[in-house]
Formats: structure tokens, C-alpha cells, sequence
């Protein structure tokens, strides 16, 4: 039986359904919150696999929708991730879909990302004058090929050319701001991939994301308003059952682009922070890369 790598523990930061990969990889071992900088992190899932060893974090709480994301403790989290050893990250996010042609309940991986929120905190280096980093490619290359492979075997294709604009929230989006991002080039629209994709990069992590597409958004297509329903009439039923559909299968397709990612040393992720590291700003232990 192959061994677990315990120096490529990987991590399933889950989204608004969270709680539900939680339920479904039970048996696992709950570690309590972490302890960082920054607060502490929800409480963190750990599953043994025979070849895999897995950290899952719900990101929006436990037991449902309990935090919204804007208010999500993002440094908290990767730094709790990073301090259990965690290499590897894969994360969903639920967007809207500003393109119409993206089929509602699709899996796929953004190429890009347009930041529209305001006042979270962004970067762990602040008040120093580290961390100019490049962000392209802004999601782990090496993530996104073993994702996009397993995406392609369950539904036959996976697009992996959006751009992703992530707004403030909680509140949906206006009309007339759904047609700016679109004049921006964005294809989906969501609120969870900044800052958790920066911060990543910042203690050398690699991170991609799988979206699964919830809904169209606002004037995308016309739909009528319907108080009490999620999304007030932006998903129809038919869509919902879709959109389940893509949740139940994100904790077997995040597993597997895992799995396929072991010991593989292909990206350049770990080396985000290698310039401040040789100009001698940084040493090797990254706790002291931030001002406490």
C-alpha cells in the first residue's frame, strides 16, 4: 500500500456548501481552530487516505452558510493551513455566470481574476516593503492541468480561460455593475478567491480553484424577482438540481487532482517569495516573514 507523502499535505478549502464535504469525508480527525497572527481558524478536517493526507476547511462554518464572505478570516486560514504543513491547495468557489453561454452547474477553472473588493486585508506583509509578487499565472499551473484532466473525465470538457471578478458582498451585483465587468472581460462573477488566492502565494503555497457556476447574473438573462428564494429568482429548479449535482462531486474531483499532484515539484509556486529570500529581507523560517 503506498505511503502518505507528509511532506505534500494538501488541503479542500470548501465553500458554501462546506459543511457537506465535511459530512461526506467523515471519520476524519478535528483539529481545533488554529491559533495565528490573525485570530483563529475554523475548525480544520483531517483525512488519512492510504496516499493522501488532506486538510478540509469550511470556510463559511460548519454547519451551514455562517460566515459571509467578506467578513471569511482569510489570513487566519492559510496561515492555519500553512502552519499544519498544507503544500497544496485546491478551493471552490460558487460564481455567477456573466457569460451566457456557460451552462449553469459547470465545472471549470478560472484563468484569471479582477479584484472588486473593498477594505479586506489582503496581504500578510503589511508595513513592510516585501511582497511585489507577480501574478501570472495567478493559480498553480500544475493544479490546473491535474484539475482540468479530472474535470474532462466526468463531464467531458472543462474551460480553464475565464476571468473571475470577485466583488465585495454580501449583496448581489447590479445590472449596470454585471455590465462593467463584463466591459472588463469578465466572464463569472464571485466573492470568495480574493483575497485567499494572494495570500497563498505570499507563503509560497500552491492554489488553483474549481468553480462550480450557480446561477446567471444580474441581466444576464431575464429572470423575475421571488422573494424567499436563494438568489431571489436568479436560479430556476431545474438549474438548482444541477448545481447540487456539481457540489456532491467536488470532494472526489479536488481527492483525485490531489492524489495527482504528489511530490511533484514542476511549479514555481515555492519559490513566490525567492527574491526577498536571497536579497537576505526573508529566511527560511516564514513566521518571521511577517511584522507581529
Amino acid at each position: 500500500m503506498p505511503k502518505t507523502n507528509l511532506n505534500q499535505r494538501s488541503a479542500i478549502i470548501a465553500g458554501s456548501q462546506g459543511f457537506r464535504i465535511v459530512q461526506k469525508l467523515s471519520g476524519g480527525e478535528m483539529i481545533e481552530p488554529v491559533l495565528t497572527p490573525f485570530g483563529f481558524s475554523p475548525p480544520i478536517h483531517k483525512v488519512s487516505l492510504p496516499d493522501l493526507e488532506v486538510y478540509v476547511l469550511s470556510r463559511h462554518g460548519e454547519t451551514g452558510y455562517n460566515v459571509s464572505a467578506p467578513f471569511v478570516n482569510y489570513r487566519a486560514n492559510i496561515w492555519a493551513l500553512k502552519e499544519l504543513g498544507v503544500t497544496k491547495i485546491i478551493a471552490w468557489s460558487g460564481p455567477g455566470a456573466i457569460d451566457p453561454s456557460i451552462p449553469i452547474g459547470d465545472l471549470l477553472i478560472p484563468n484569471d481574476i479582477i479584484d472588486e473588493t473593498k477594505g479586506r486585508s489582503e496581504t500578510f506583509y503589511e508595513g513592510l516593503g516585501i511582497g511585489f509578487i507577480r501574478q501570472n499565472p495567478v493559480f498553480c499551473p500544475e493544479l490546473v492541468s491535474n484539475l482540468r484532466r479530472v474535470i474532462e473525465a466526468q463531464q467531458g470538457h472543462c474551460r480553464t480561460s475565464d476571468v473571475y471578478v470577485c466583488t465585495q458582498g454580501p449583496r448581489l451585483e447590479t445590472r449596470a455593475e454585471i455590465r462593467k465587468f463584463a466591459g472588463y472581460g469578465a466572464t463569472l462573477v464571485g466573492m470568495t478567491l480574493v483575497p485567499e488566492a494572494f495570500l497563498a502565494k505570499e507563503l509560497e503555497m500552491c492554489y488553483c480553484p474549481i468553480c462550480y457556476v450557480t446561477n446567471y447574473a444580474e441581466g444576464v438573462v431575464e429572470r423575475q424577482y421571488e422573494p424567499g428564494k436563494l438568489f431571489e429568482g436568479l436560479l430556476s429548479d431545474d438549474e438548482k438540481a444541477r448545481v447540487d449535482a456539481a457540489v456532491e462531486s467536488l470532494p472526489d474531483i479536488a481527492i483525485e487532482a490531489l492524489r495527482a499532484s504528489i511530490d511533484s515539484t514542476e511549479c514555481r509556486c515555492r519559490l513566490s517569495m525567492e527574491r526577498y529570500r536571497r536579497r537576505g529581507d526573508i529566511g527560511e523560517d516564514w513566521h518571521t516573514w511577517i511584522k507581529q
